[in-house]
């Protein structure tokens, strides 16, 4: 694992390692007021061995929240209760972006205010699967379009949290582009229907992730900036007819801006992360996605054959907070949660031990 173990300077950034944390969605802050769990604190200061830590996504207004208890970054409360969190990462040394997220269509009227309907480029909704709320699971509804006033709200609501973010103590803020939520289905075609300037032809489709990109630079700066993409997936039931000319064109667009790093989630049939990386000058990170997480060994090798400068791995995070240290000694790892990966308390959340702590998981290589 030598080079995950790599430290890694480029810009602003200056990682320990190369290995990132992924954002994961955890579902602990208080729901009515979307201020962090007085446990975040632990839970991200148990994992700052990690070169990065992204945190859970992070709603940019009401209208953006996708769940029960999804944390924000909208009021003063919410910005003081990420301090702790940032404070705490800091004191280990760590590295920690606040990942903004705008979740669009994958949200229902009663985590919403006033029971209003989720928003999207075009009313189409999810069929034939259920989400999570308050009230158990219930089915999709049908989204709102928004209008051109509502896009250009919504590309300042992402500058404001970045304010936020940076006013909380984040050392930088990636944008979730990713996984189906609001500026994804922007880029895909078959959610957005839309036939003004943020939809129809490629260029069209982009506007808005563009858009939201050149807002959150101008507020905290290009080297603050990260952003994350998911070509050529279904997640969410997202389909995009030709992701290779759609992702080629959104990163020929973005490279000159100088971003902290391209976040590339790749688990479709398109070959992202090698075919992007020939074309983005900046720091890469790569994830890849799928039954089993993603495997430490598999982004060794993306760095030795320099498709990535950092990898990021999820789940294997939450069972092993120490990951990067266990990597290193060649220590076993826990496999992945099981239980209590959305909700609840300490359980599942900060009970998990680091590897000279007695064992709590099952060991796997």
């Amino acid at each position: 694992m030598r080079e995950l173990l790599e430290p890694y300077r480029s810009g602003r950034l200056e990682l320990a390692n190369r290995v990132a944390m992924a954002p994961m969605t955890r579902g602990r802050a208080d729901d009515m007021t979307g201020v962090p769990s007085r446990h975040a604190a632990t839970y991200y200061r148990q994992r700052a061995g990690a070169g990065l830590l992204i945190t859970e996504g992070v709603y940019v207004s009401a209208l953006a929240k996708g769940g029960p208890g999804i944390p924000g970054l909208v009021t003063d409360a919410q910005v003081r209760g990420w301090r702790e969190v940032t404070d705490a990462v800091h004191a280990e040394g760590g590295t920690v972006f606040a990942q903004l997220w705008h979740v669009g269509r994958m949200t229902h009227p009663l985590t919403l205010p006033e029971g209003e309907l989720p928003v999207a480029p075009s009313a189409v909704a999810i069929e034939g699967k259920q989400i999570f709320t308050r009230g158990g699971l219930l089915g999709h509804v049908t989204p709102r379009e928004l209008t051109g006033r509502e896009i250009a709200r919504t590309v300042g609501d992402f500058a404001s949290a970045a304010r936020r973010a940076i006013a909380a103590g984040f050392d930088g803020v990636e944008i979730h582009g990713a996984n189906g939520y609001l500026i994804h289905q922007f880029i895909a075609d078959n959610t957005n229907l839309r036939t003004d300037e943020y939809g129809g032809s490629v260029t069209g489709r982009l506007r808005f992730a563009t858009e939201v990109v050149e807002a959150v630079v101008a507020e905290v700066g290009a080297d603050r900036v990260g952003l994350r993409i998911s070509p050529d997936n279904a997640e969410n039931q997202l389909a995009e007819t030709d992701a290779r000319t759609t992702y080629r064109a959104l990163v020929d667009a973005l490279d000159p801006l100088g971003l902290a790093y391209l976040h590339v989630l790749e688990n479709g049939a398109y070959e992202a992360i090698a075919d992007l990386r020939t074309r983005w000058s900046g720091t890469l990170v790569a994830n890849t996605n799928g039954p089993e997480p993603s495997s430490p060994g598999a982004g060794a090798r993306l760095i030795r054959d320099g498709h990535a400068d950092v990898i990021a791995l999820g789940r294997l995070f939450m069972t092993n907070p120490d990951l990067p240290a266990r990597l290193a000694n060649g220590t076993p790892l826990a496999g992945p949660p099981t239980e209590n990966v959305y909700g609840g308390g300490v359980q599942g959340y900060i009970d998990y031990p680091t590897a000279t702590d007695a064992p709590r998981a099952p060991a796997v290589v």
